[in-house]
């Protein structure tokens, strides 16, 4: 992990952290309590990461071209 709070990280850095967080838990050779801080660890970077999602979502729109240059947005349908 990046040492960087969790609420700092951008969507990428999460990820990888999460990742890493990941790959630990799957080897299971960590101890009890050090998995119960991974795995509250790897939840708070989840939520992060959607959090992240849900708000490029918001910002993602369809533009509307009329000749040629943007004429208005609207949402994306399906995200």
């Amino acid at each position: 992990m990046t040492g960087k709070p969790v609420k700092d990280m951008t969507f990428e850095e999460a990820m990888a952290a999460l990742e890493q967080v990941v790959t630990r838990l799957e080897r299971g050779d960590v101890p009890l309590e050090e998995s119960i801080s991974l795995y509250e660890t790897g939840a708070n970077l989840k939520k992060h990461c959607a959090d992240k999602l849900a708000a490029a979502e918001a910002k993602v729109e369809k533009i509307r071209v009329a000749e040629g240059r943007a004429d208005g947005t609207e949402p994306v349908e399906g995200l």
